[in-house]
C-alpha cells in the first residue's frame, strides 16, 4: 500500500472512504498529506510542497463518506493534515504551509524579515472573507438563486486587494517574486472561472495581471486542474454523489 501511494501521481490517488483500511506509517524521508483533489485549502499545502520540492505522498479523503479512522488524524475530519514519519500531525491550511516552510530547507516562501512576514499575515487577514464569498456564490449559482449581492461583496473584497497591489506597485503581493502570500491566496482565484464568477475581476486590472503572472509559475502550472474535470466534480458534488471526489480517474 505504501509503495503504491508513493509512486502514484497526486491526481491518480483515489479517495478513501468508510470501510477503507488506514495507510501504514509514513516512510522515512517522506511526509504525507491527507487531501482532496479539488479542495482549495489542501491546494495551498500542495502548492508549498511542490514549490519547495518536498518528497511527499498523498492520501485523498472522501469528504462525503469519511473513513472512520480519519478522525484519529483530525478531530473534526477536516483537511489538509500533514503526517510525519515520527507520527506527528499538523493541520490547518496556513499552519501546514508555515510548518513546511520552517521545517524543510531550500527556498523560503515566507520572508525572513519579521515585519515583511507580519505584513503577509496581515494581508491574509484582509483576504479572509473571499473563501466564503466564492463558496456562497457557487452554491447560489448552482441552485439557481440570485447572487447579485454576493458578487458585489466579492468585487469589493477584490477592490481592496487591487488597492494593495497598486500601492505596492509590484506584480506579486509579496513583491517582485512569488512568495508565501501569493500561494495562500491563489487557490480561490484559480477557481473563479470554473465557479462562474470570473467577471468579479473585471474592474481590477492589477489583480488580473497578478492572476496572469501566477498562471505562468511552474508550481501553479504543475497543480492546475483541467476545467472539464472540475466541472464534472462539481456536477456530481451538487448531486450529493460520493463518487464526485474520484471524477476523472480511471
Amino acid at each position: 500500500m505504501l509503495r503504491h501511494l508513493e509512486t502514484l501521481p497526486e491526481d491518480a490517488a483515489k479517495a478513501l472512504g468508510k470501510g477503507s483500511q488506514p495507510p501504514g506509517p509514513v516512510p522515512e524521508g517522506l511526509i504525507r498529506i491527507y487531501s482532496m483533489r479539488f479542495c482549495p485549502c489542501s491546494h495551498r499545502t500542495r502548492l508549498v510542497l511542490q514549490a519547495k520540492g518536498i518528497r511527499h505522498e498523498v492520501v485523498n479523503i472522501n469528504l462525503k463518506n469519511k473513513p472512520e479512522w480519519y478522525y484519529t488524524k483530525h478531530p473534526f475530519g477536516q483537511i489538509p493534515v500533514l503526517e510525519t514519519s515520527q507520527c506527528q500531525l499538523i493541520y490547518g491550511s496556513v499552519i501546514t504551509c508555515e510548518y513546511l516552510d520552517d521545517a524543510y530547507p531550500g527556498r523560503k516562501l515566507f520572508p525572513y524579515d519579521p515585519y515583511q512576514r507580519a505584513w503577509q499575515k496581515m494581508l491574509l487577514e484582509l483576504f479572509h472573507k473571499v473563501p466564503q464569498l466564492t463558496k456562497n456564490c457557487l452554491v447560489a449559482l448552482r441552485c439557481g438563486r440570485e447572487c447579485t449581492g454576493l458578487k458585489a461583496a466579492l468585487r469589493q473584497e477584490f477592490c481592496n486587494l487591487e488597492e494593495i497591489l497598486e500601492y505596492q506597485n509590484t506584480t506579486f503581493f509579496g513583491g517582485a517574486c512569488i512568495s508565501m502570500i501569493d500561494y495562500l491566496l491563489w487557490p480561490w482565484f484559480e477557481r473563479l472561472d470554473v465557479y462562474g464568477i470570473a467577471d468579479c475581476l473585471s474592474h481590477t486590472p492589477a489583480l488580473r495581471l497578478w492572476v496572469s503572472a501566477m498562471k505562468r509559475d511552474p508550481t501553479v502550472c504543475a497543480l492546475l486542474t483541467d476545467k472539464c474535470v472540475f466541472h464534472g466534480f462539481l456536477n456530481l458534488y451538487f448531486q450529493d454523489n460520493p463518487d464526485a471526489f474520484d471524477f476523472g480517474l480511471d
